[in-house]
């Protein structure tokens, strides 16, 4: 079974090559009150609120802090 973390790392591996960025979501929709991060995609709620309203550059902005955040979980 793949993780979250390991999911949300593949699909940052295919954003480099899409025209456009791509929601992080991946259907696991739960806050981590610890954290403040969703348990699926490690966006904040105002990351994940905002995220219709961003341009393709703060999207990608937004992918890059979910890869670090990925990676340091």
């Amino acid at each position: 079974m793949t993780s979250a973390r390991e999911l949300l790392l593949e699909h940052a591996r295919t954003l480099r090559d899409a025209p456009a960025a791509f929601s992080p979501c991946i259907s696991v929709c739960r806050m981590d009150a610890a954290t403040g991060l969703c348990e699926g995609c490690f966006r904040t709620i105002d990351e994940i609120a905002g995220w219709g309203r961003m341009n393709d550059q703060e999207k990608r902005a937004v992918w890059d802090r979910l890869v670090a955040r990925a990676q340091q979980a």
